[in-house]
């Protein structure tokens, strides 16, 4: 198996811009499940083909997907290793919140401090204050 690289900050920008509007993740979806034609894809829209071409722009400039000329057409599918490099930093941030959280559970859970001491300090204070 070859090591994926980490996605660079320019990387990331494109990858979760691309993913922003529901019909870019949609035609995700539908080009993970199998190659499509532009055409086909634009037919599933109440839009324009040139607006479809431009959401499939936006995620071939994420190289989320995988554009080719076969012909006349040009063929859609995604690209399985840029997938994977986006779910393995999203991985990475949840085990970053999914620790902070442990550590905030642990600190919660952790025996408070008696009230003897708060009491002792509290007197403490109030007989410097008197003299």
């Amino acid at each position: 198996m070859v090591a994926q690289r980490e996605l660079t900050e320019a990387e990331v920008d494109r990858v979760f811009h691309a993913l922003a509007t529901s019909t870019r993740r949609d035609i995700l979806r539908r080009t993970i499940e199998n190659e499509q034609s532009v055409s086909t894809l634009a037919a599933e829209y109440e839009m324009s083909f040139a607006a479809v071409q431009k959401h499939v722009a936006v995620l071939e400039a994420a190289n989320l997907i995988v554009k080719r000329a076969e012909g006349r057409e040009r063929l859609v599918r995604a690209n399985p290793e840029m997938i994977a490099r986006a779910k393995a930093l999203l991985a990475r941030y949840e085990a970053l919140w999914r620790s902070r959280i442990a550590r905030l559970d642990d600190l919660l859970a952790a025996p408070t401090p008696t009230t003897d001491n708060t009491t002792k300090n509290t007197e403490h204070t109030e007989h410097e204050q008197g003299d």
